[in-house]
């Protein structure tokens, strides 16, 4: 007997549908084809325990299992359940009927429960644009696959359950989850806030900058400067996710297996913080499986690298052509897959070895020469893909101990929403463009033009600090978002002379 049920394969982060196709005849062996990879293989050691587990009986004759496409390969231990129902239904221990109106996936434990599988949202969402009636999953994963809307999702805790539902003898309620109102419920709850920060009001200023119109930044001072912190709290001054980037957000964290079975829509910006000791692999994504790295976990929100100079060089440079992209592809002989990854880059660095470079009071103990191999170690075209250098210098002793109270987070929020809603309005005729960052060369041009002072101005800057055209570019994008904070149409002189101030690491005295 024939039977087919539907599963999926996930893909960068879309999903394509997979039907398991599973025939009984004469004989006693098991095949399973359609490119599988070695844990679809093992499935059926999985399974048949699973089967016997359930009080139900693993059919002992032949037993040809198709995955179709058969020219994609497959990957992963979530074809264990579309697998185990076909053989069910193909041996009659089960009723057939409904078995191809549904998405089936997930894992088998030995004991016949069901383990969370990957990428639940992008296949349901599959499910929904192939017509299919529901999609039955994992428990851990339903509330994720739920927020999907005109789709019946079923969290099941073990294959009996599943078993009972195809049989009618049980048929639980579809999991409901409200999108807009889970979405709004939780949105932008951060424990963190900018009046934890004492004195420091020039970063704060720039971190406005950054945030307002997408900004990438370096903070550049000694240690225990507060840089760290800082760039902690930026995401508390974002603009809170709208409902399309954080179902774009979650598609990448459930493709990455990074959603917990409580969360069914993720509602901060994403804040990544990796290791200087990460890989290039770990940092834009890959394998052979390919899965999102840090910069696509990012996605809509900040990645964070802390001693920027401790990251090996390589891993650095890769990060070269997402930061003007804002996706990476990822290639193999077999596939090529594509993942958003549009975030804003803070970083941070000491000036040097000792940390002490051009601080106030504390000397440089650094030998000649020393300051600019550490700096070196930053390349000059991933600087130049840096809007804003900012240098931080230590918090003196009444600025720390002072009881005046300093802004709340919610009130810069409130300028930087502003700034937003000023270039959301600039950009509504282009759905790709969000803020000033994104912006081409050619709508620089358009967009932020500026009067014949402001030329010289910069065309002074540019000679004075050997800057290149992206350098201007960028200046220019900053200069507009300082105007957009301003509410200002026009870019004034003042805003470009801030703009220009935020290039540190051009100046004559980090030369070393």
């Amino acid at each position: 007997m024939l039977i087919k049920t539907y599963g999926s394969a996930v893909f960068g982060v879309n999903a394509l549908t997979i039907t398991i196709e599973v025939s009984i005849g004469g004989g006693n062996k098991y095949h399973i084809v359609g490119l599988p990879d070695n844990a679809i293989k093992e499935s059926l050691r999985r399974i048949e325990s699973a089967i016997q587990s359930a009080g139900l009986k693993m059919p002992r004759q032949k037993i040809v299992i198709n995955l179709a496409p058969a020219d994609i390969r497959k990957e992963g231990s979530a074809y264990d359940l579309p697998i185990a129902i076909g053989i069910l239904a193909a041996s009659g221990q089960i009723e057939s009927s409904e078995a191809d109106k549904y998405f089936i996936m997930g894992e088998l434990s030995l004991d016949g429960g069901l383990q969370p599988v990957k990428g639940a949202l992008p296949i349901a969402i599959q499910a929904r644009a192939a017509g299919f009636k529901g999609f039955i999953l994992p428990k851990d994963n339903s509330r994720e696959a739920a927020i999907v809307s005109e789709l019946e999702v079923y969290g099941m805790r073990n294959l009996l359950e599943v078993a009972a539902f195809f049989n009618g003898t049980e048929k639980p309620e579809p999991i409901l989850v409200n999108a807009r109102d889970e979405f709004f419920n939780h949105v932008s709850s951060y424990e963190q806030d900018f009046s934890d920060v004492r004195g420091q009001e020039n970063i704060k200023r720039a971190l406005e900058i950054a945030a307002a119109g997408g900004h990438n930044l370096i903070l550049i001072g000694p240690p225990g400067a507060g840089k760290t912190m800082l760039a902690k709290r930026l995401p508390t001054i974002l603009p809170p996710l709208n409902l399309q980037e954080a179902l774009e957000t979650t598609k990448i964290h459930s493709v990455a297996g990074k959603l917990n079975a409580a969360e069914s829509l993720m509602t901060e910006r994403p804040y990544r913080s990796p290791h200087h000791t990460i890989s290039d692999m770990a940092l834009v994504g890959g394998g052979a499986n390919p899965q999102p790295g840090e910069i696509s976990l990012a996605h809509n929100g900040v990645l964070f690298l802390d001693e920027l100079p401790e990251f090996k060089r390589s891993v650095l440079e890769v990060m070269r052509q997402p930061l003007e992209d804002r996706c990476v592809t990822i290639s193999r002989s077999r596939l090529s897959v594509e993942y958003p990854a549009s975030f804003m880059l803070i970083a941070s660095m000491n000036p040097c070895p000792c940390g002490f470079f051009n601080h106030p009071e504390k000397e440089c103990i650094c030998g000649s020469g020393v300051v600019q191999k550490y700096l070196s170690k930053i390349s000059g075209p991933l600087l130049d893909r840096i809007d804003l250098h900012v240098e931080v210098t230590p918090v003196n002793f009444n600025e720390l101990t002072s009881a005046v109270e300093t802004e709340k987070s919610v009130v810069i929020r409130e300028r930087v929403i502003a700034a937003r809603t000023i270039q959301d309005a600039r950009f509504n005729t282009n759905s790709s463009l969000h803020y000033n960052a994104q912006m081409s060369p050619n709508m620089v041009r358009n967009i932020c033009k500026i009067d014949n002072k402001g030329q010289t101005l910069i065309k002074s800057a540019m000679e004075k600090l050997g800057l290149s055209a992206r350098a201007y570019d960028r200046i220019l994008k900053v200069s507009r978002t300082i105007a957009d904070l301003a509410k200002s149409e026009d870019i004034k002189l003042e805003h470009l002379a801030e703009a220009i101030h935020y290039r540190s690491l051009d100046r004559d005295n980090w030369s070393g």
